[in-house]
Parts: C-alpha cells; structure tokens; sequence
C-alpha cells in the first residue's frame, strides 16, 4: 500500500490523500486546498524544507556526518583520487578507467589557454577589484567568445563548454592574482598537472621552472575534491535557476560565483581566519568562548546548515593542514585553532547544540600557508566547485520534470488604489 498523507480542513470539509513519495508530497497538490479565494501554498524562505529536484551527484546525510559524490564516500576519494579524476566521476556517473581518465586530462589540458582578447578585458579591471568580481564578470563574457555553448541540448557541444569551463577557471584565477600583484601572467604549463600548474601560474618567479613540493600539490588536490560539489546548496540553487531560462554553462556559472561571493556562503573561512587572529593566544581562547556563550562573539567556522555532526570534509583538511605545515612551518594560530576544536568537541555548550567544526575552519590556514591573500580564499573555493556547477547544470537541462523557477509569493502590499494628482499629494 502506497503511503499517504490525509489532509482535511473542517472549515470547508475538503478532505484530500496526497501520496508520498521519497519522503515527500507535490506541493502542486495542495492547490485543491481553496483559502479564501487562494489556493494553498507553502511559505518556506530559503528553502529550508523544500525539495526542488531530483539529482544523482552528491549526497548528504548531515545527522550522521556523510558525504558522497556519486555514491563514493568523500574521504576515500580524498585519499585515492585527483581533483580531475573527481569531476570526471560528477560529470560522468562513474570513476574513470586508465584510458577515460588520461584522456580527460589531455581534453582539459587542450583547453586552458584564455582566449587574446579576454586578456584584454582583463586588463581593464582596476588593479584593487577583487578577484572573484574579476572570475564573475570573465566568465560571463566566455559566452561571447564560445557561442556554441547556447547549444545545450547538443551533448558534444555541452561537454565542449563544459571541458573549456573547468580548464580555464585555474588560469583566469592565476591571472586575477598576479594582475592585483602587479606580476606578468604566467601561461599554462602543459607538463603540469591541474593542480601543480595552477600553483605554477600563481608563484612561478623568475625561475625557469617551477617545481612545486608534492606535499602541497596533494593539499591542493584534496581541498578542490572537498569543494568540488554540495549538493543543492547557495551558489547550486543559483546555476540551476539561471539554467532554468534556458541560459548557456557560462552565464549560469557567472550566477553560481555571484552568490559564492556572499559572506554567507563562500567567505567563511576568510572569517575564521580573522577570528584566530583577533584571538591570538591559546592562553586566552578560555575568555574567547565565554564570550561566545554569552552572545557577545561568534564562533565562526562551527556548525553547518546541513551537517549536525562532524562534517567529514573537516576531518580530512584537518590532516592536509599538518602536511603543509611541513613545508611552511607551522602557523602559531594552528594551536588556537586546535584548542578551539577541543572546546568544541567536549564543552556541553556547543556538543549540546551540536555545533562540531566544518570545512571553513581550518582551510584558511592552509590557503594563508600556501601563500593567498584573503580575497583569494573565495577565488580558491569557486574554481573546484565549477566541475560541480557543471554536473548540476548537465542533470538540470536533461531533467524532464524541470520548468524554469518562478516561486510563489505572499503579497503584503496595499491594493487597487487610486491615482492621485501631483497637485493633491501630501
């Protein structure tokens, strides 16, 4: 027998079953529920309820701290793979094989050089616009230059764009650095890897060759796995409702960095990294946390609107943290940083309100170690996350079920008024 939900309102005697599937019912269906001339709805303000897709990419069980990207678990692939072999793996539905995998590199690798032109506008930015204003704006203006990239419905076309996206996010970063730097760009190395390249087009000096330690390339790696994709979350929700009206990759991926850019969601970790700061001392996290119990501060980097448990991407970082530290030595603000999880882990205060360490808390330090400036943290969140936005965008356009997004509203305005003459105005 198939579940169901009976809904009755006395006050009409209408009386409905509306089945439940996956946990639950169509919205649509409570139209037949009429509320003094409307028809019911439901009022859920940043989606805090409301399911509005189905998708095969990632899941997350955040009561018991899991995470998977297409069924594997997030620290087995931190362990065992590369960041292109993840996004192969989100795009695909599958890990790669030897042959899949040495030809997605060599298609990525293809397509890494900016267009001439684009440097061009480029160079127009002040000197001081921040980086991820420069990603925004260039990447909406990559439609200009690959026009095909309308022709979604086409999967060699899509796959194109789609390949172009994600090997051109790393060197249009890099040049976003360098230009705030005052430094010559530096072009893609194609004996590089796309991590160890990116480091090269960052940092590369006037060396011949920039050979990175492997220590910090495999950081490098781990943290774009951890970032790559989270579900349906901020900057998802924006790519797939820019999608929705029939929007090309680049446009759709303009949107998803416009709303990474938000304090609230992509610049987290630039904020822990200000907190340790302020904090300074191990000696005086005691004072730090009373604060926080007493509403005067906040506790950045803890807690999640999805995790109630330990986010699993924080527990791996917190190991890429201790092998960057070997390369650059240790950041005095690693032991406020650890005793700050302590409190965190056994204080009642927070294990009550389940308040656990996420994915922000310690990648600042490793971006700061690596030598970023804070206007790059963001910048370094948005280039992973594009082979996700990617996957999101390809699951959208061939969803069937999907309509372009256009939520309801509950009208509190004034109603049917008359025009008054300037001349009678208060």
């Amino acid at each position: 027998m198939a579940d169901i939900l009976q809904i009755r309102r006395p006050a009409s005697g209408t009386e409905a079953e509306l089945a439940i599937t996956e946990a639950t019912i169509r919205a649509t269906e409570l139209r037949q529920f009429d509320i003094s001339g409307e028809p019911l709805a439901t009022f859920d303000p940043g989606f805090m309820n409301t399911a509005v897709c189905h998708s095969a990419i990632t899941y997350i069980d955040g009561d018991a701290g899991v995470l998977e990207y297409r069924g594997y678990p997030i620290a087995e692939l931190a362990e065992h793979s590369t960041y292109l072999e993840v996004a192969y793996l989100l795009l695909n539905g599958e890990l790669p094989n030897a042959a899949q995998l040495t030809q997605w590199e060599q298609q990525v690798t293809e397509h890494r050089t900016l267009p001439d032109k684009l440097k061009t506008v480029l160079a127009g930015f002040p000197y001081d616009a921040h980086p991820m204003t420069i990603l925004m704006a260039s990447v909406a203006a990559f439609y200009s230059f690959y026009p095909d990239a309308r022709n979604f419905d086409d999967p060699e076309a899509r796959d194109l764009n789609i390949t172009r996206l994600i090997a051109k996010m790393p060197t249009l970063a890099a040049f976003a650095y360098r230009k705030a730097k005052a430094r010559p760009y530096v072009n893609p190395d194609d004996s590089y890897g796309y991590c160890h390249n990116f480091l090269a087009m960052l940092f590369k000096q006037a060396e011949r060759r920039y050979v990175a330690d492997p220590r910090l390339i495999r950081a490098m790696e781990v943290l774009f796995i951890l970032h790559a994709d989270h579900e349906q979350n901020c900057s998802t929700n924006a790519v797939r409702s820019v999608a929705s009206s029939g929007n090309d990759l680049y446009t759709c991926a303009s949107a998803g960095i416009g709303a990474l850019h938000g304090p609230l969601h992509g610049g987290a970790n630039e904020a822990v990294l200000k907190m340790l700061r302020e904090i300074r001392t191990v000696d005086r996290v005691p004072e730090f946390i009373e604060g926080v119990k007493a509403g005067k501060v906040r506790m950045m980097g803890f807690g999640h609107r999805v995790y109630k448990n330990y986010d699993p991407r924080a527990k791996i970082i917190k190991k890429s943290v201790e092998d960057v530290f070997e390369v650059t030595g240790v950041n005095p603000l690693l032991e406020v940083a650890k005793e700050l999880e302590r409190y965190g882990l056994e204080d009642e205060y927070f294990v009550k309100r389940r308040l656990y360490p996420n994915v922000d808390f310690y990648s600042g330090l490793i971006y700061e170690a690596l030598g970023f400036p804070p206007e790059m943290f963001t910048v370094l969140f948005a280039i992973p996350r594009t082979s996700g936005w990617a996957a999101q965008y390809q699951e959208f356009i061939t969803d069937p079920e999907q309509k372009i997004a256009r939520p309801k509203q509950i009208y509190t305005g004034s109603r049917t008024r008359s025009y008054v003459p300037m001349e009678e105005r208060d």
